[in-house]
């Protein structure tokens, strides 16, 4: 298993979890883990031990062989990789209300994974509590007008700005214009290794 794809595998969990009809706290009691954890690893926040992702698929009554074939790694070899609008992959990564996000692209460089996101807040969205993320996080505003709350300090952000912080730093967006704001979102994940 390379890092490049700990970012789907995270999401084939998600999938088939919903399709098995588990939820969350059922697959963390079989999994031997807390809730949080699962959903941790399913929205992308942490990276799971070796140990504790068999113990996931098994939990899921997965064929380990059959989960991994399953992963799309020929998109990770390609030199050159077109994505259509219409293949992005909608995502839950929060319950957050107006909230949705798109994967766009997840991919290696340089042996860490990057996670390309489309972010679009509606009118008035917010998230009700900081979350932390292991990866450097870069925003850019393609529309709208985005507060975001990094470490207890205000930055207000207009279509066109951008933003680089370290995603550990507790942070949280507010869409504070007048329409849906959009916004362009690379995860750069940290080595979980070291």
């Amino acid at each position: 298993m390379t890092e490049d794809i700990i970012i789907q595998i995270s999401n084939r969990i998600k999938e088939k979890r919903k399709a098995k009809g588990i939820t969350i706290q059922e697959l963390a009691d079989k999994a031997e883990v807390s809730k949080g954890l699962i959903s941790q690893i399913e929205n992308n926040r942490t990276v799971p031990s070796l140990l504790v992702l068999i113990n996931i698929i098994r939990a899921l009554n997965l064929d380990l062989n059959e989960f991994f074939n399953e992963i799309d790694q020929q998109s990770q070899q390609a030199k050159v990789i077109i994505k259509q609008k219409s293949s992005y992959q909608e995502f839950e990564k929060e319950p957050a209300k107006g909230f949705q996000y798109k994967r766009i692209l997840t991919k290696n460089v340089k042996h860490f994974p990057v996670d390309i996101v489309m972010l679009e807040l509606k009118k008035g969205a917010r998230r009700s509590q900081v979350v932390k993320t292991d990866a450097y996080e870069y925003k850019y505003i393609i529309k709208g007008k985005v507060e975001y709350l990094i470490d207890n300090e205000k930055y207000i952000l207009e279509e066109g700005d951008s933003l680089f912080f370290d995603g550990r730093l507790g942070h949280k967006p507010a869409n504070i214009g007048e329409d849906t704001a959009q916004i362009l979102v690379v995860y750069f994940f940290l080595d979980s290794e070291k």
